[in-house]
């Protein structure tokens, strides 16, 4: 399924569970994934981000299977941009109506990965330490299931949408910083 195919199984599908209703935020969900603090199954985060069930992994002629096959493609090409040439990643962000890019669904859906495990993303939540500037990009745009700002003291008014604005600019470099950050621990050699 091509991406602009699997954007509009998105779409159709909203309301049916799927953590990602469009491109954009699949796109940060999965970069997530790929920049995160721990290696997962598979199926513990695309079935939450597609709103499929598990067995939807076994019938390799539906619409989801395609739809998980374009997600484990799109997945790829992340973890392989990343390791190779980071300062080509480049997010798939949305556009408002009059063009300008609107980073902000891709920023939900980074969060709703994170959301998944947050305890394993603590250190980079916490307001105490200097690490937990790397988010700050991304948290900028996200709100918290009450709907109220993630970064509470995030400025407002004509300062915010300034941010916001460019905002999108700072997001692939703090994608990059967040990856380096859980190399350490996530590639940990075996024992």
């Amino acid at each position: 399924m091509p991406l602009n195919e699997l954007d509009l199984w998105l779409q159709a599908r909203v309301g049916k569970g799927a953590a990602a209703t469009d491109l954009s935020m699949l796109d940060g969900f999965v970069a997530a994934i790929v920049a995160g603090p721990v290696s997962m199954d598979p199926r513990d985060w695309i079935c939450p981000l597609l709103g499929v069930a598990r067995a939807a992994f076994n019938h390799g002629d539906t619409s989801e299977f395609a739809a998980i096959s374009a997600v484990a493609v799109r997945h790829n090409v992340i973890t392989n941009m990343l390791s190779t040439a980071p300062q080509d990643f480049a997010p798939i962000f949305g556009r408002k109506p009059n063009g300008d890019i609107d980073a902000g669904s891709w920023c939900s859906g980074f969060y709703a990965a994170i959301r998944l495990n947050p305890s394993a993303w603590a250190p980079l939540l916490s307001k105490d330490g200097i690490e937990s500037g790397l988010l700050l990009p991304i948290l900028f745009h996200c709100v918290d299931r009450n709907d109220c700002p993630l970064i509470p003291s995030a400025p407002t008014g004509a300062e915010a949408d300034m941010l916001r604005r460019s905002a999108h600019t700072a997001i692939p470099a703090a994608v990059e910083l967040t990856r380096q950050y859980w190399m350490p621990t996530r590639f940990k050699a075996s024992p």
